[in-house]
């Protein structure tokens, strides 16, 4: 009966997200509840979603403030003289231009946020590719799969927080021995970057040109350019403080939560003294960061709910009774690969909150840690990121102009190659296995 009722509710779930029948945050609370209800567990849920709310608030506090670490720090400037220099640099050669973009794109997209990053990127970039005569459909690709690293597999963004959220994870833990595997993105990125140049470079040439920002119509939404909340004056603090932030990350020598919140605090007082302008700044990122938070806590429902009425437990044993024991010790690799597809098909939400506990109960019963399976289920994230279900893609294909369907025939292979790397990276390290 458990099982049966586990099953019909990750099913209600994932289809009342496909079909918009209902917002994630409402699905995530409402459908557990009534399943819950249901099978006779009325009395207890209460403190089943107390426990699972405690599980998550780590992570929350962890996306809130970096979200708006990062987000102080892009106001304040810190990265505009990256992107000015590499605008510089790039002229008129499509091989620097894929590049720099690729720099760019991965540094905007430290923040978590794929539809900031696409703004900045494509509205920075998009007026030179088009004067050169370079094929947009590159910058797309490029921007598309560094939201898709640094946001994905990074612990304040969408899919590794909700991997973490869903099952009950600490942030370090699960991020520290991915980090082989990030740079191995990055370096991909690159890779793809350096390759889609000489592409388009052998078939356009070298165009020179003179940089001139007026004459790319670098303009107000490209850098979120507002009187008076540049701080130039203060880059270098900044980036002393960024570096110091990462540092303390990397050696794990504070909670990241924690990190996050007295790097946020210090950015926010060394820019913005004045409170008033502290409030405009908070105000000005709230809106990505407290959606996410809100979703963060609804599956802390979810999870709670699943975890306490046995459900997940009830469907573990059923899948690991069909899975042959000899595979049972490649069980993250097995994620990893069918993440592609899965999370191609299923938004983020469905994925993490409703299939990833499943998986990492089954993998426990193989001797498979939960991290190693949060782990593999982010690594098919750049071929998710082609997915129509994903809101960010969509506002990427208007701003480029171009359909979806064109931009997955031609990112496809591309977001293949980034995933299937990250993938041995992330077994050759020990990451996933």
């Amino acid at each position: 009966m458990i099982t049966f009722l586990g099953i019909s509710m990750v099913i209600v779930f994932t289809y009342s997200i496909m079909a918009k029948k209902l917002s994630p945050v409402t699905a995530l609370v409402i459908v557990p509840i009534i399943f819950a209800v249901i099978g006779g567990f009325g009395l207890e849920l209460g403190e089943m979603m107390l426990n699972g709310l405690k599980e998550v608030a780590p992570s929350a506090a962890l996306l809130l403030f970096a979200i708006l670490f990062f987000g102080i720090l892009i106001d304040a400037g810190l990265f505009d003289p990256l992107i000015n220099k590499m605008m510089k640099l790039v002229k008129g050669d499509p091989v620097k231009i894929a590049i720099g973009t690729a720099i760019i794109a991965m540094t905007v997209a430290l923040d978590g946020d794929g539809t900031t990053t696409h703004m900045i990127t494509i509205s920075a970039m998009l007026p030179l590719y088009l004067r050169i005569g370079m094929n947009p459909l590159v910058l797309a690709t490029i921007s598309l799969l560094s939201i898709s690293v640094m946001s994905g597999m990074t612990p304040w963004g969408g899919p590794a927080t909700r991997a973490i959220a869903s099952l009950g994870l600490d942030a370090n833990e699960f991020f520290l021995p991915l980090l082989p595997t990030v740079f191995s993105g990055m370096a991909c990125i690159l890779f793809v970057a350096y390759i889609l140049g000489k592409m388009e470079r052998a078939k356009i040439g070298t165009i020179e040109i003179e940089f001139s920002p007026h004459s790319l119509a670098l303009n107000e939404v490209a850098y979120t350019l507002q009187d008076g909340i540049k701080r130039p004056k203060l880059r270098w603090l900044n980036l002393i403080l960024t570096i110091t932030v990462m540092v303390v990350l990397v050696m794990g020598l504070m909670p990241i939560p924690i990190l996050f919140m007295l790097g946020f605090v210090i950015a926010s007082i060394m820019n913005y003294p004045d409170l008033e302008q502290q409030k405009e700044r908070i105000l000005y990122h709230a809106g990505n960061a407290l959606t996410v938070v809100i979703l963060v806590f609804a599956a802390g429902i979810f999870s709670g709910i699943f975890s306490g009425t046995k459900m997940v437990d009830a469907i573990s044993n059923l899948l690991v009774s069909v899975i042959p024991e000899s595979v049972g010790s490649y069980f993250p690799v097995a994620v990893a690969l069918t993440s592609m597809p899965i999370t191609f098909v299923l938004s983020n939400d469905a994925y993490y909150f409703g299939v990833l506990p499943i998986l990492a109960q089954a993998g426990a019963a193989y001797g498979v840690s939960p991290l190693e399976i949060a782990r593999a289920s982010v690594l098919g994230q750049p071929v998710h990121f082609l997915s129509p279900l994903v809101a960010s893609t969509l506002l990427l294909v208007g701003m480029v102009k171009t359909d979806i369907g064109e931009l997955q025939r031609y990112a496809f292979k591309w977001t293949l190659l980034c995933s299937l790397v990250m993938i041995v990276i992330a077994i050759v390290t020990g990451a996933i296995i």
